[in-house]
């Protein structure tokens, strides 16, 4: 039986739900307080690796010479794939394609061939360099294009999504078009790169410290190659400098590594790679080359969509088969497609094997069916936010709600949503007034866009939507929290520990939030999928009811009351006539032996998918957002800025508006670094040339919109049992970066009259931008 506490309408705790709290470590981190896993104490004997890397893009391994190496000033010794005592495999899907080190070819420039090992990091970094290795080079490929014509396979199996007749409804369609969009990937740039620090232990014992968002999967990983069962190793991560969907499984590398090393000479030992080795060495947001086919009335409203999607996935599986499913199922967005067939293509390609980045896919179907959009209103005459309206999903009452892997659109607050952000924006008037001022404007031209998000939130691999927690009330009334989840900056840690204190009634002050390690919850899922707090604020949620249940029923015997008598608030307990503090409670039931420590569990219901039938409900709810940017382009330079963003967005009954705020912020700045500044590039022999700050350009705060205006959606409540019905926030609005993208295409269109969609490629760079202007007139 679960009882009901007081309300937020009347609290009065510090740090209860649907309030502002800072985050739990603000002051930590601005004041370079917060420890983070290079911050710990190195015992005395701490080893430290570095990885030496192929120098050619595909080849066969003909000779590796490691003697230099092995000589050089303060090594101990070398790794190779030799000295793996259990399994040579890191790959998180099973599919045994991806080598810790592999023994006979390099399939990408840049792969770890082997570590060394040394008494500095310094001196192992030096000794790398001077591994002699011969190779027969390999021809390779290393874009999804060039994969395509060169008959590569594959890397995942490639998902289909179908739905009525596509065929037939593009060749009877009033209008019809066809395009390319070449979609770019991302670096991961976290502030905190990888590292992991493993500690030797006992018999088969280890315990590796590392920054990760999946530690149950490096345990596994760690215990999988080294051979041991995972109850030997434990994995502890207290926060981390960023992930953003980087360290989900990219850790695995180098926890196995810092592992073995460890048992190997039976020391600890660090392993850290620089920024051009982290860049170089671990995957990317995945690449997208998109080939669309739309027929469409003469109201804009389309009638059927034929998508191929082909990703540069690299040398190996990683999570390229849920990435490039999840690119598919958000190739609609926000409208509804009558008649449509999407395919993925999942090449295999020589370069290292891209991974998770946040919206895991998504981004790059969304921006595709904006593209469409903008195509079909250039193709008529039309502004873009009217094409949009006319497409959005309905509901059962016109039969326009079902999504091409068929699952209901149940709960679309888009048209709201829509109408108050182009109210607030000034909309309309503002692209009036732009209109004029590119028809008078011979250099300075403008652009606007009001774009949408619909997003879904859970876990598409089902087994992953579960959670646990751990709580331990102690008998001075202080309070232990642990959960599954990993705090990387996005205030996970603060929101669950708000959820714990509203359970109990109790100040946020009395609750220790302390690091995830598999030690204390077992089995977890990665802190990805945007469902963080979904997830681990449940699980928190039920430990917290068992908990309050017990001392219910041993404070209704004790006094001698009903249990609808008991209530929680303000750091007291309410029973009957009687009032106690939380503390005097706790102590007394500690007294009396009620058990004061509980685990919890969530499974997210309903969600259900069937991938070879393309059919299911593989999320539990979706997630709204939309916004507004205006931009300014000089045609001369190709160079931009952002003059203005508005953005609305949903997150439900917020658990905490002020980081949920700073999540939308974050999240539309890096969306917008995406499809703007960030460009990787990789030269003829396979070398990735952006691979440090210097040549890879993410967003300065110079780049931020200059009158940036964000707002969440507080009439939103969310209809599923969410946490506190709150809704996730983590990937949903890195699409909302897509407006800059759209209002630049607009702008650049002004050169040309409006008379053809200018198809930028992302990221839309200055010397893109240029490029399209010069081409649209020279077109004209």
């Amino acid at each position: 039986m679960k009882h009901d506490v007081i309300t937020d309408t009347d609290q009065t705790i510090s740090g209860a739900v649907h309030v502002d709290r800072r985050h739990d470590s603000a002051e930590k981190h601005v004041t370079g307080r917060a420890d983070y896993c290079d911050d710990i104490a190195e015992p005395y004997g701490t080893l430290h690796a570095y990885l030496g890397v192929s120098t050619v893009a595909h080849g066969l391994l003909k000779n590796v010479d490691l003697s230099d190496v092995l000589t050089a000033p303060g090594v101990v010794g070398v790794l190779t794939a030799d000295d793996i005592p259990g399994h040579n495999d890191i790959s998180p899907t099973g599919q045994k394609d991806e080598p810790v080190f592999p023994t006979e070819k390099t399939e990408f420039h840049g792969q770890p061939l082997f570590a060394v090992v040394a008494e500095s990091r310094d001196a192992a970094r030096r000794a790398a360099e001077l591994a002699r290795i011969d190779y027969d080079v390999l021809p390779h490929a290393l874009d999804p294009v060039s994969a395509q014509e060169a008959d590569y396979p594959f890397v995942t199996a490639p998902l289909k999504l179908e739905r009525g007749e596509t065929a037939p409804a593009l060749e009877a369609a009033d209008n019809r078009l066809k395009g390319r969009m070449q979609i770019g990937g991302q670096d991961h740039m976290y502030l905190e790169g990888h590292i992991a620090f493993a500690l030797p232990g006992e018999d088969d014992d280890v315990v590796v410290h590392c920054s990760t968002q999946h530690p149950s999967e490096a345990q596994h990983m760690v215990a999988h190659v080294l051979g041991v069962p995972s109850n030997a190793v434990t994995v502890n991560v207290r926060r981390m400098g960023g992930g953003f969907g980087g360290k989900e499984s990219q850790m695995n590398l180098f926890a196995a590594v810092a592992a073995v090393a460890a048992k190997k000479w039976n020391r600890p030992v660090k392993i850290r790679p620089d920024r051009d080795q982290d860049m170089t060495a671990t995957g990317k947001r995945h690449d997208f080359v998109v080939d669309y086919d739309v027929a469409f009335d003469n109201d804009g409203r389309i009638q059927a969509v034929e998508g191929n999607f082909a990703a540069r996935c690299g040398y190996s599986s990683d999570l390229s088969g849920p990435v490039t499913d999840r690119a598919l199922f958000h190739a609609d967005n926000a409208y509804y497609y009558p008649n449509v067939l999407l395919r993925s293509r999942p090449m295999k390609t020589n370069t290292v094997s891209n991974t998770a980045f946040r919206g895991f896919g998504g981004p790059q179907g969304v921006v595709a069916a904006e593209r469409m959009i903008e195509e079909i209103a250039y193709a008529l005459g039309k502004d873009p936010l009217e094409i949009r309206k006319v497409n959005f999903y309905g509901d059962k009452t016109d039969g326009r709600n079902l999504t091409p892997y068929h699952q209901e659109v149940e709960d679309n607050i888009l048209p709201r949503l829509i109408k108050e952000l182009e109210e607030n924006s000034d909309y309309q008037a503002r692209r009036q007034a732009i209109l004029e001022h590119n028809a008078k404007s011979r250099i300075i031209r403008k652009g606007i866009a009001l774009t949408p998000v619909k997003f879904g939130i859970s876990f598409t691999a089902t087994w992953y939507n579960q959670a646990g927690a751990l709580i331990h009330i102690y008998n001075d009334g202080s309070i232990h929290l642990n959960h599954g989840g990993t705090e990387m900056g996005q205030g996970l840690n603060t929101k669950v520990a708000q959820v714990v204190a509203d359970a109990f009634q109790v100040d946020f002050e009395r609750i220790k939030i302390t690091k995830t390690t598999t030690e204390k919850v077992p089995n977890t899922s990665a802190t990805a999928a945007s469902s963080g707090t979904d997830l681990n604020g449940m699980a928190a949620l039920n430990a917290a009811e068992q908990l309050r249940e017990r001392l219910v029923a041993f404070a209704a015997e004790h006094w001698n009351t009903e249990p609808e008598t008991i209530s929680f608030r303000n750091n007291m307990v309410q029973i009957g006539k009687d009032a106690v503090s939380f503390n005097d409670l706790v102590r007394q039931a500690y007294l009396a032996r009620v058990h004061l420590s509980a685990a919890g569990f969530y499974k997210t219901p309903k969600i259900h998918w069937d991938r070879a039938a393309g059919r299911g409900r593989p999320f539990y709810y979706y997630a709204y957002g939309a916004s507004c940017s205006e931009v300014s382009v000089d045609t001369l330079t190709g160079e931009y800025r952002v003059e203005r963003t508005d953005i609305l967005h949903d997150v439900g009954r917020s658990l905490n508006p002020v980081l949920d705020k700073g999540q939308v912020e974050g999240a539309f700045i890096q969306g917008m670094g995406w499809l703007t500044t960030e460009e990787l590039w990789w030269d003829n022999a396979g070398r990735l040339r952006t691979h440090a700050p210097s040549t890879y350009k993410i967003p300065l705060a110079s780049d931020r919109p200059r009158e940036f205006n964000v707002s969440l959606a507080e009439w939103s409540v969310n209809k599923e049992r969410t946490i506190k019905r709150s809704k996730a926030v983590g990937e949903p609005p890195f699409m909302l970066g897509i407006s800059v993208f759209e209002a630049l295409s607009m702008a650049v269109a002004s050169v040309a009259d409006y008379r053809e969609c200018p198809r930028l490629d992302a990221p839309a760079t200055p010397e893109r931008v240029l490029l399209a202007i010069e081409r649209l007139r020279n077109s004209g």
